[in-house]
Formats: C-alpha cells, sequence, structure tokens
C-alpha cells in the first residue's frame, strides 16, 4: 500500500529554544588568577632574551661627558624596539593559543585574565630587560674624551607594552569565533 501526499498528515518539528549558556565567573576566578601570575612571569625571559638579541649603541664622548652615537648607529635605537615587538607577538600567539587550551575553562573570564597577564609580562619584560642589557654592557672605570664606548640598548617608546596582550586577544578571539559553539566546548572537556 503505497502513501500518497494527500493523505500524509504534516510533521510538525517543535524545537525548544535553548538556553543559552552563562558566563562563569566564580569558579574561573581563581585559575584565571593563576594565568595571569604565570603569564605575567614569562615577562623575565623575555626580557633576558631581547637583552642579548638587542644590538648596543656605539657613542664617543665629548666634551661635558655628552655622548654622541657614531655615524648609523642611532639606528639600533629603532632596531631594539623592533626586536621587542616582535618578541611580545610571537609571546602573545603562543599565550593565546596555549590559554584557549584549557578547554574546561574558556571564557571571557579566562581571556580577561590572559590579556592582563600579557600587559603584566610586557611590563615585567621592559623592566627586566633593560636592567639585564645595562649590566651585560657595563661601562667599567672613567671614560676618557674621545673614547668609543658601548652603550646598552635602550627601549625609549613604551607602546611595545601593547604587543603581546594585543596578539593574545587576537589569537583568543580569533578561536573562539572559529569554535561555533554557545558554550566555547567547556561541556566537552
Amino acid at each position: 500500500m503505497s502513501r500518497s501526499p494527500e493523505n500524509e498528515l504534516p510533521r510538525l518539528v517543535f524545537s525548544l529554544p535553548r538556553p543559552r549558556p552563562r558566563v562563569v565567573v566564580k569558579a574561573d576566578l581563581l585559575p584565571a588568577v593563576s594565568v595571569l601570575s604565570l603569564i605575567g612571569l614569562v615577562g623575565i625571559p623575555l626580557g633576558w632574551i631581547w637583552s642579548r638579541l638587542a644590538p648596543p649603541e656605539r657613542v664617543r664622548v665629548y666634551d661635558g661627558n655628552q655622548l654622541v652615537p657614531l655615524q648609523l648607529e642611532s639606528w639600533h635605537r629603532f632596531d631594539a624596539m623592533g626586536i621587542y615587538l616582535l618578541l611580545g607577538l610571537a609571546a602573545g600567539i603562543v599565550t593565546g593559543a596555549i590559554v584557549w587550551l584549557l578547554r574546561e575553562r574558556r571564557g571571557p573570564v579566562m581571556m580577561i585574565a590572559a590579556v592582563l597577564g600579557g600587559l603584566l609580562a610586557g611590563w615585567l619584560g621592559t623592566s627586566m630587560g633593560v636592567a639585564f642589557a645595562n649590566s651585560h654592557y657595563a661601562i667599567t672605570g672613567t671614560p676618557n674624551l674621545g673614547d668609543v664606548l658601548t652603550k646598552a640598548p635602550q627601549l625609549e617608546s613604551m607602546w611595545v607594552l601593547v604587543a603581546q596582550p594585543l596578539a593574545t586577544a587576537l589569537v583568543y578571539g580569533l578561536l573562539a569565533g572559529w569554535n561555533g559553539r554557545d558554550d566555547l566546548g567547556r561541556r566537552l572537556a
């Protein structure tokens, strides 16, 4: 016996709206503080690596202990900033990807903690990096007039602080958008 389309009752499919997952704040606070602290400590090795990679500036001592860079040596100021910027971007990309892998803690609380940790790492990296560089290129003794000295690299712009948190936020945000789940996959953990 065949069914004809006229005899078939239309099927009504009712789907109840699924409740939207709520943002978990209280359970994520302690892990978020741990992530913030751990990412912040990344700034110390980042500063040490920068202090070894950044080129020093050769300067000549003139009257009144004025230090004047030799020809083309002043370009190293930009090199030092560019190297730290690239190190911060690389650290931010790796940080964003690793924090995303913490599946059971995914969400805005962890993203904010990772971004603030990146900002802390940037500040700590610039402070410690300059200190490491100053100790590595320490000037011993009193320079004479006309001497050529090697001056430690410096970070003259604090805009390099935003490289790591920006890269972390971009990577984490891209991964969250790519995920496509309302709960970001937390329940699968």
